[in-house]
C-alpha cells in the first residue's frame, strides 16, 4: 500500500491492516474463561465456564461447558478456585498441551507396513502380525484418531475380545503389535504402555494352571516315541531314522523347530559335546534366516547321560555325511531343510497309526515332541 500525502506534503504511513489470528499455540496467551451463572429449567441457579479444546483434523476448535456447582452451596471464589484447579489439571495452559493429531491408524498401520516392517522385521514376523491387524486390529481400529487410543479404550478392546473366546495370551500378542505400529516411526511416543494393562489374577492362576498341565514329553517318553517309530511297517529306513533322531535331539537340547531344521554339520562339535545355534529356518519363506532374537544365539553343552546318548545316536544317523561340513543335519530329498508342517504332519500320522488315539491328540503330542 502506497503512502499518503497530507495538505503540507509530508508522507503518512499507511494504517496497519489486522491481520486474522491464526490457530498457532505460540500466538495463544492461554485460557482464562470467566466463571458465570446460569439457570435450569427448574429455576436453579449453576456456575459454569466455557472452555476450548482443539480437534483433530479441523481448523475450528470446540467449545466446552463444565458445571462447577450450585450457587448457594458454594461462593463465587470457591467456583474460581474449582475452575483453576479443572484448568491445571486439563494442562491446557501448559508447555505439555499437545494438539490433537489428525493421523488414524490406519496412517499408523500404513507407515508400519510400508517402511518399518520390511527394513525391520523378519517375514514371519510380519506374516503373523499382518493376520493380527487385518482380523482384530483394523475392524476396529482402523477410522480411531491416534489421540484417543488410551489405556481405557484398549482394556475395553480386550474384554471384548475375550468374550469372543481368545486367550488373554493371544490378546496380549495383538496389543504387543499394537503397540509396535503406534511407536514404530521415528520421534513418536506410543499412547499407551503394556504396563498399565493387567489381567485379571483368577485368569492368571488359570494360564499358570494350564501351562503346567500342557503336553509335554519326558526324555524317557522321547526314547519310545523313537523306538516305535523305528518298528513301524510301511515306512522307509531313512525317514523312520530321520524323525527317531529329530525327536531324540529335540528333547535333549529344548531347540526350536525352526532351530532344529536350521542345524548344519559343523554346528555339532561330537568331541567338546556341544551344539551351535546360529541360523533359524523360515517355514513361510523357505529361507535360512537370522535366529529370533539376541538369546536365542547360543551353544548347548550336551554334558548330561542324556546328551551323551543324542549325540551317540545323531553320530550313527549322520554316517559319512560329516565330510560335508554345509550340509543341513535334516535334509529333504533336494537338499534343503526339511519344513516343520510336513514332519509334524507324518508324525500325527504315525502316533495315529500307533496309539489309537483321536487325529486332535496326536497333533498335539507330535507338536509337543518337536
Amino acid at each position: 500500500m502506497s503512502s499518503l500525502k497530507r495538505s503540507d506534503g509530508r508522507k503518512v504511513p499507511p494504517a496497519a491492516v489486522p491481520t486474522k489470528r491464526g490457530k498457532c499455540m505460540s500466538r495463544r496467551s492461554g485460557q482464562n474463561p470467566s466463571v458465570r451463572k446460569g439457570k435450569r429449567a427448574d429455576g436453579s441457579k449453576y456456575y459454569f465456564f466455557q472452555y476450548q479444546i482443539d480437534v483433530p483434523g479441523q481448523e475450528k476448535r470446540q467449545r466446552m461447558t463444565e458445571v462447577l456447582g450450585v450457587v448457594g452451596k458454594m461462593t463465587k471464589s470457591e467456583a474460581e478456585m474449582r475452575k483453576l484447579e479443572f484448568i491445571t489439571n486439563l494442562k491446557l495452559n501448559s508447555s505439555e498441551c499437545r494438539i490433537p493429531s489428525s493421523k488414524t491408524f490406519a496412517d499408523a498401520v500404513r507407515y508400519y507396513r510400508d517402511e518399518f516392517a520390511p527394513a525391520n522385521l523378519r517375514d514371519s514376523t510380519l506374516s503373523v502380525a499382518n493376520i493380527y491387524l487385518k482380523v482384530h486390529l483394523e475392524p476396529y481400529w482402523k477410522d480411531v484418531p491416534i489421540t484417543h487410543i488410551d489405556i481405557e479404550a484398549i482394556s475395553k478392546w480386550a474384554w471384548k475380545k475375550r468374550r469372543t473366546g481368545l486367550s488373554w495370551t493371544t490378546v496380549k500378542n495383538m496389543l504387543r503389535t499394537m503397540h509396535r505400529v503406534l511407536s514404530c516411526r521415528p520421534k513418536t511416543v506410543p499412547p499407551f504402555s503394556l504396563k498399565d494393562f493387567h489381567i485379571p489374577a483368577k485368569d492368571l492362576l488359570r494360564m499358570e494352571r494350564e501351562g503346567r498341565d500342557a503336553v509335554k514329553f519326558s526324555w524317557t517318553q522321547a526314547n519310545q516315541i523313537a523306538d516305535a517309530i523305528q518298528k513301524l511297517d510301511g515306512v522307509d529306513e531313512e525317514r523312520k531314522s530321520r524323525y527317531a533322531t529329530a525327536i531324540i535331539l529335540a528333547s535333549a537340547t529344548g531347540l526350536r523347530c525352526s532351530e532344529l531344521y536350521a542345524l548344519r554339520m559343523n554346528d555339532v562339535d561330537f568331541r567338546a559335546g556341544t551344539v551351535r545355534v546360529d541360523e533359524s529356518f523360515d517355514g513361510l519363506t523357505y529361507q535360512i534366516e537370522q535366529c529370533k532374537n539376541s538369546k536365542a544365539y547360543r551353544t548347548i553343552v550336551l554334558g548330561d547321560a542324556e546328551g551323551r546318548e543324542a549325540l551317540r545316536v545323531l553320530k550313527a544317523y549322520i554316517g559319512e555325511r560329516v565330510q560335508n561340513p554345509s550340509e543341513f543335519l535334516f535334509r529333504s530329498k533336494r537338499g534343503t531343510p526339511l519344513l516343520s508342517s510336513n514332519v509334524l504332519t507324518r508324525l500325527c500320522i504315525l502316533l495315529w497309526k500307533l496309539s489309537g488315539f483321536r487325529k486332535q491328540a496326536c497333533t498335539r503330542f507330535a507338536e509337543a515332541a518337536m
